[in-house]
């Protein structure tokens, strides 16, 4: 990740300033306090250490103990079994990786160091540069390499360090183009290039690659060139950086400060990593990082769990890591929230070794982050975590781990992760403790507008937007088409694990995303991004402990007069899919049911029970539809009969039209079914219902299109709201003011009531986020409160019972209580 567009102005009675100094690692620094309480959490040593091995590796000593914990993170250390076949494929990734990096490395040349990097106009170039430097040092220090103590290889990689340094990066050197790769990028690769060299570097060239990286970065709470305060990933980053640095330094006093900066000791916790950003100081700061309900944002409004986020937690994990066990590890109370980070901000969010792309940001854009990359970095960080944090959480992570990596069939962990990661990674597949099983879980993120549905056979998020969100992020020229990301986009996630990897975002239509209410038309590159929507109401409410949850937002389009209303209600197998109100002025408009790029191409649709065609470049007008049913794929029932558009084709594009950065000019070809509902020019007040049943057999689809399983109450632009047959659950989204049935509410709300016997358990939020509280009767009579969320009253209304929620403060959170029949 790279880059924060938008601008923090450090404040005035934070000054700015080196912090103490306390000479040598060996002797140790005298420790700042850092918080009022400070409790030792992660003191415990994050993964195994090895002294010793190595091309003449020191290992005794206080800075040569750090680098030789920092040289294992990057090694695997100097044991590694070669006889164990993980660790042998292992080994010989890294000596081809760096066979790789190391190809046309060329010191002597004028232009560049290598021969498609000569630019000076793009910082990613030298960041780039750096990585092949420090991925053929890899090589080079890997026992069991082909490189590993290659004294030409070492020599070439010294040249080709001095060659960076004299050409493009160190204080003679003006930046250009984009901070992140000055402070960031190129520090990191060269600060771990300088961890495996250290021995043949010689003491003139590490003062000039420490010199070199403190120029650029020499604070671990600020950065940018006109150093703003350093927030979320980026201070995390940061501070790695200037942590390492120290290390090869020698300098106890700036690990002290990397500690104080995950705290923001310097500004009085403000900008806290380790604290939750609604909590406390944290809420006074920039509103980047974690949230207690486990959204994490970044540049300002941008979910980013699936990016900035799940980098935030591998950089942190390797600090800790780094420092676990040593007079600066991290004794901060706050870093407990890192088992909530995992259980929430986590875990709801990757769908069988797939992170939900609503919360990825621009990274979908980037090839290199498909297939189940962005998730493999998050389970290499619980790996790191597991053992700072024993008992009961480590249990728990063991479980989790096992279970990401066995059930990720589509990308191997065991065979594509990193050394250390892989060692430590075999321990704990090895540990007693079961793996955890598959997720069956709805969770909700009002601080991000997105929501998550698991249950055993698919899992699906929701990703809206409101004036709280921006819709989505093209910056950098990055993810130039996610105009419709936060549009109601519906993303099903099935035993094709691969369906949003091999070329999913450039080939997808993204005028046609799923579940989206859109106009017509191609808007320009980048059109509308980093936009909040002018409604407020966005989110909805759970019941805690199921998989019952309605959701919902008000859509206001960017760039037309599109408005409407969409609700998504999430009944265990079902989704009852609503839509009312869609207006515009002018211009066609749409309601996607389904575009799904096709594990098989020939992949049977059948509508009312009838095959459509298979052939690519079939499409058709679909009348009075009761059910569809995709192979592969689920049912689409509609209790109300519907006239669809169907269209299969072959979509062909290259990365480089979504990503003029990061993008490959190679076109990819997919095929692709979408079916959508067609509400015509102009379209005043129309709307929608459906049933999805994802992964629903076609005869499951077909019985439910005669007896559905969800009957629609309402579908007004005052509320929707539908009732599960079963067991008469009602589920509510009110716009304003309404009533459905046995239920009115006084304003805009979101409410569940599920009877259950002799008990009605009841979850209601303000999705707006504005009101100060909500109330809701209830027309049954004879019902007493069994218990009560903190904040939730009830007193008799003549037709029942009148229940008041204090909303105020809660962010959109849902509130419960449960009622007992007399």
């Amino acid at each position: 990740m790279n880059h924060t567009e938008h601008t923090h102005h450090r404040d005035s009675t934070h000054p700015v300033g080196p912090g103490p100094r306390t000479g040598a690692l060996p002797g140790g620094a005298s420790r700042r306090t850092v918080l009022a309480g400070a409790a030792a959490v992660g003191a415990g040593a994050v993964l195994p250490l090895a002294p010793g091995a190595g091309p003449a590796r020191a290992a005794t000593g206080g800075a040569a103990a750090l680098r030789e914990r920092w040289h294992t993170l990057l090694t695997g250390g100097p044991d590694l079994d070669q006889g164990d076949q993980r660790i042998a494929a292992a080994v010989e990734r890294t000596g081809k990786a760096a066979v790789t990096a190391a190809k046309g490395l060329d010191p002597t040349r004028t232009d560049g160091l290598f021969p498609d990097l000569t630019g000076t106009t793009l910082s990613n170039q030298v960041t780039t540069a750096f990585k092949r430097l420090a991925t053929a040092a890899t090589g080079w220090a890997v026992p069991g390499t082909p490189q590993y103590g290659d004294t030409a290889l070492r020599d070439l990689l010294l040249a080709g360090v001095d060659w960076m340094l004299a050409n493009r990066y160190g204080p003679a050197h003006t930046r250009y183009d984009n901070d992140w790769d000055w402070e960031i990028g190129s520090a990191l690769a060269l600060n771990d290039a300088s961890v495996l060299l250290y021995d043949a570097l010689g003491a003139d060239r590490l003062a000039r690659i420490t010199a070199a990286v403190r120029h650029y970065t020499p604070d671990p709470n600020l950065w940018r060139a006109d150093r703003q305060i350093a927030t979320g990933a980026n201070r995390v980053w940061i501070s790695t950086v200037v942590a390492v640095n120290a290390v090869l330094r020698d300098d106890g006093g700036d690990l002290v400060r990397v500690r104080d900066a995950l705290s923001d000791v310097e500004g009085s916790g403000a900008n806290s990593v380790l604290a939750f950003n609604d909590v406390s100081a944290a809420a006074e700061g920039t509103g980047e990082g974690f949230y207690s309900d486990g959204s994490f944002l970044q540049h300002y409004k941008h979910p980013y769990n699936g990016g900035y986020g799940k980098e935030l937690l591998s950089s942190l994990s390797r600090l800790l890591h780094l420092l676990a066990g040593t007079d600066w590890a991290v004794t901060d109370p706050d870093l407990d929230n890192v088992r909530r980070w995992v259980d929430e901000g986590f875990d709801p969010l990757i769908a069988r070794g797939d992170v939900m792309a609503s919360v990825c940001g621009r990274e979908i854009a980037r090839p290199s982050k498909q297939g189940h990359v962005s998730a493999q970095t998050v389970v290499e960080a619980v790996v790191r975590l597991i053992p700072g944090f024993p008992g009961e959480t480590a249990d728990r992570f063991t479980a989790l781990v096992k279970q990401w990596i066995a059930e990720d069939t589509y990308r191997d962990f065991l065979g594509v992760t990193d050394l250390a990661s892989l060692v430590a990674a075999q321990q704990v597949m090895a540990s007693a403790v079961p793996a955890r099983g598959r997720l069956v879980a709805h969770q909700q993120y009002p601080r991000m507008d997105k929501a998550a549905h698991h249950r055993p056979s698919f899992a699906l998020g929701v990703s809206a937007c409101s004036t709280r969100i921006y819709n989505y992020e093209s910056i950098q020229n990055e993810n130039l088409h996610g105009w419709h990301l936060s549009d109601g986009m519906v993303l099903l996630y099935t035993d094709d694990l691969g369906h949003y990897s091999e070329d999913y975002w450039p080939t997808v239509d993204p005028a046609r995303l799923p579940g989206t209410t859109v106009m017509a038309g191609r808007p320009a590159d980048a059109a509308g991004q980093r936009t909040t929507s002018t409604a407020d109401w966005a989110g909805g409410a759970g019941l805690p402990g199921t998989t019952l949850g309605a959701y919902g937002m008000e859509l206001r389009a960017y760039g037309s007069t599109l408005t409407g209303l969409k609700s998504w209600f999430c009944l265990d197998d079902v989704i009852a899919c609503t839509g009312s109100g869609i207006t515009a002025g002018a211009g066609r408009a749409e309601t996607v049911v389904e575009n799904r790029k096709l594990r098989d191409a020939g992949a049977a649709l059948l509508v009312d029970g009838v095959p459509a065609a298979t052939g690519t470049g079939w499409s058709a007008d679909l009348d009075e539809v009761r059910w569809v049913h995709l192979e592969g794929t689920g049912g689409y029932v509609f209790p109300v009969p519907a006239t669809l558009r169907g269209l299969r084709e072959e979509r062909t594009a290259a990365w480089r039209e979504i990503n003029t950065k990061y993008g490959t000019d190679t076109p990819v070809t997919r095929p692709y079914l979408t079916l959508w509902q067609d509400h015509g020019e102009a379209p005043d007040g129309a709307g929608y219902f459906w049933l999805q049943a994802p992964a629903a057999s076609a005869e499951r689809t077909r019985l439910w299109s005669q007896a559905p399983p969800v009957e629609l109450i309402a579908a007004t632009t005052a509320v929707h709201a539908v009732r599960r047959v079963a067991d008469g659950l009602l589920a509510a989204n009110f716009w304003t003011a309404g009533t459905a049935q046995e239920l009115t509410s006084d304003g805009p709300a979101s409410v569940l009531v599920r009877p259950d016997g002799k008990t009605v358990t009841i979850a209601l939020s303000d999705p707006t986020q504005l009101r100060a509280s909500v109330t809701v009767t209830l027309a049954q009579r004879g019902l007493t409160v069994v218990s009560a969320d903190s904040g939730v009253s009830t007193a008799p209304a003549p037709e029942g019972i009148r229940i008041t929620a204090d909303t105020s403060g809660r962010h959109g959170a849902a509130l419960g209580l449960t009622l007992k029949r007399s």
